[in-house]
């Protein structure tokens, strides 16, 4: 049997709202060497089935904000999303705090969503699915097991992490960088992952880290092995085996067209977009015409100079809004 753990993350770049990172963990029948081919073969196959696009694919494509027939472009992302969660929890969750205990994803207190106290719309009283159809979620995901379990392919677990604004700068401030924080975060994740079920053989396949190349020491230290032997090093691919753990972990360019980073991609950017809505709903309640923010550098700055006085008002310090970059 093989493990394959697919990670990948959503807001890198913008200055408000959480980084998120995910990942997913898959069980095989199969050897390592036949894994990319069994999972190619699975994701052909759930790709084909009916409903509005593909199922699972990079988030970036699955996910364009203003469109569908609601003029709300996360159905099909939330569909992709909530069905991976009922194949490998066996439900789909009806709120946030339902999503994050399927997730394993807990925002600490002390850095948790920058949303003033108040009787305004909050993260945790969004209602799942928001834009997706409840039945139509359970009917994709039972048809993907039954498609699924000939090829002896499972998804295991979906598990993410959110660094929001306070921790991120805090980050920075204990002398990391961005990109540290990135590689970081998903490596303790990768590594919390790939221990979740036991395997003769491992594989962690993550999206290239911006640009850089080298691995091998985060590698050894975030999966606590003092040898890791370095398998190629070039401009799209860095891989790495770890022997004493029969585990190989890798990181590619494009590596969203892999069925277990696809997914990790799409959850990560719905967590995202859970967030960043709360986030919206909650700051034009106190301010009413307050446009929208999707949280990257110029909007957001239009943003921070529109809201400064409700931010003020509200006591919240901007270094739990803005995320230094």
């Amino acid at each position: 049997m093989t493990i394959v753990v697919g990670t990948d993350e959503a807001g890198y770049g913008p200055n408000l709202g959480p980084l998120v990172v995910a990942a997913t963990v898959w069980r095989l029948d199969c050897r390592a060497a036949a894994a990319e081919a069994t999972l190619v073969g699975a994701a052909d196959a759930c790709n084909r089935l009916p409903g509005d696009g593909h199922l699972w694919g990079d988030s970036k494509t699955i996910y364009k904000a203003g469109e569908g027939k609601s003029g709300d472009g996360l159905a099909g992302l939330e569909r992709g999303v909530l069905a991976g969660i009922w194949l490998a929890t066996g439900s789909i969750p009806a709120d946030r705090p339902a999503l994050a205990a399927a997730l394993g994803q807990i925002d600490p207190p002390e850095h948790g969503p920058s949303l003033p106290a108040g009787r305004e719309p909050r993260l945790d009283e969004i209602r799942l699915p928001g834009a997706a159809d409840s039945k139509a979620c359970l009917d994709v995901a039972e048809a993907v097991r039954e498609l699924l379990q000939p090829r002896g392919v499972t998804l295991a677990a979906i598990v993410s992490r959110a660094i929001h604004p306070a921790e991120f700068n805090s980050l920075l401030d204990s002398g990391l960088n961005k990109s540290d924080i990135l590689s970081r975060v998903t490596l303790e994740l990768a590594a919390a992952a790939a221990g979740l079920e036991a395997a003769d053989e491992v594989l962690v396949w993550c999206d290239r880290h911006g640009g850089r190349k080298a691995y091998a020491s985060l590698v050894a230290r975030h999966f606590n092995t003092p040898l890791v032997q370095t398998i190629e090093e070039t401009p799209r691919r860095s891989a790495y085996a770890l022997p004493a753990s029969g585990l190989q972990i890798e990181f590619c360019v494009g590596g969203e067209e892999r069925l277990p980073v696809a997914l990790a991609s799409m959850t990560a950017k719905y967590v995202r977009e859970l967030s960043m809505r709360a986030f919206n709903a909650c700051w034009s309640a106190r301010l009413p015409g307050l446009a929208p923010t999707a949280g990257y550098p110029l909007d957001a700055r239009r943003w921070m100079g529109e809201a400064a006085t409700a931010v003020r008002a509200a006591g919240i310090p901007e270094s739990a809004i803005w995320r230094r970059c």
